[in-house]
């Protein structure tokens, strides 16, 4: 029932996935009037789907105390995110409301037991391949021990999804010298400086530009800042392309020029087409819940059922889960070590 369209994303976005993915299954929670003409438009998903009606929608606008008090139980948001905890169903996916979406996951999800505050993790496309992206608007604002775990969450991430051993490590910060950027940023990138992790290479900070770039296998910020950006980049992409189409037709030279190199121009515009990363994963939590962009398209949609499907699929949950556990029982053992001599002096 969420996003910009409602269930005339969602639907349309499952029959896409569905034909790629021809084992998914669907459960779908909406309003009964809204849902089922859509769906008798969609055969082939409704064949492969369970509906149940909820007679409430959390609204866009709403903020997520009160969808909590009003939705709770009874909306559609709230029972597919519990379809997760009692395992009837292995993912759940939305475009609606992301701080009502958090909201109803944390409470009935949880967090794992070393993780204080979930983030919304995001695949960026740059120019060597793929980077993670963290937190890219679960939350606003973040301490130094919250930023050291998006470390850890992400860096777990970009092994299970990247096959990478050891993937780098940055903090996105306003430059890469150790006296700029705010206090916490700071005191993060020393945590992780001396926390010499075994699983991830902290590379130091990392610049706006340097996401695109893919300097990094995985960028850290707060909510705030990572919102912004990505939302400035998906911006950003739209822009360049309505500037290439308009070059491309301002002159019968130019439409000439495009025809002949339109298969290059093709393979730009797929690279640059932000449907193609639409989906964030909220990291921390015991069950998989993937955040699609509000303003998205079917295709786009159809991208984030896909994520959560390969996130099942290959069970990066827990491999993710499992690196962070691990992480902080070795972590902590190290730190009693070490306090426990100078307790005894």
């Amino acid at each position: 029932m969420g996003g910009d369209e409602g269930v005339n994303l969602v639907i349309p976005g499952a029959a896409k996935a569905l034909v790629r993915r021809p084992d998914l299954r669907f459960r779908l929670y909406g309003d009964r009037d809204a849902v089922e003409p859509v769906l008798a438009r969609y055969p082939r998903v409704a064949e492969v789907s369970v509906f149940e009606h909820c007679d409430y929608a959390v609204r866009m606008e709403e903020k997520p105390s009160q969808a909590l008090r009003h939705g709770r139980r009874r909306s559609s948001m709230w029972r597919a995110i519990e379809a997760v905890k009692k395992g009837d169903a292995d993912f759940a996916v939305s475009a609606g409301n992301t701080g009502a979406l958090m909201a109803m996951a944390r409470f009935v999800l949880r967090t794992t037991a070393e993780i204080d505050r979930p983030a919304i993790a995001a695949l960026w496309p740059t120019l060597r391949g793929e980077s993670v992206v963290l937190d890219c608007g679960a939350t606003i604002g973040a301490d130094a021990q919250q930023l050291f775990d998006f470390a850890v969450m992400g860096g777990a991430m970009a092994r299970a999804l990247f096959d990478i051993p050891r993937p780098t490590v940055g903090l996105l910060n306003i430059g890469v010298e150790e006296v700029k950027g705010l206090e916490p940023v700071r005191e993060a990138g020393q945590m992780l400086k001396e926390a010499n992790l075994p699983n991830i290479e902290y590379y130091g900070f990392v610049e706006g530009d340097d996401i695109g770039k893919g300097t990094v296998d995985v960028v850290v910020t707060e909510g705030f800042s990572g919102n912004i950006a990505l939302k400035t980049a998906e911006g950003t992409a739209k822009q360049i392309a309505g500037y290439l189409r308009s070059a491309m037709n301002r002159t019968f030279l130019a439409r000439i020029g495009y025809f002949l190199a339109r298969d290059a121009f093709e393979r730009l515009r797929e690279k640059m087409d932000p449907r193609r990363g639409n989906g964030g994963v909220f990291l921390g939590l015991t069950g998989i819940v993937i955040k699609s962009h509000g303003g998205t398209d079917p295709d786009g949609f159809a991208t984030a059922v896909e994520l959560g499907y390969s996130m099942a699929r290959n069970r990066l949950l827990e491999t993710i889960n499992q690196d962070v556990s691990e992480y902080y029982r070795t972590h902590r053992a190290r730190l009693d070590a070490e306090v426990a001599p100078a307790e005894a002096l």
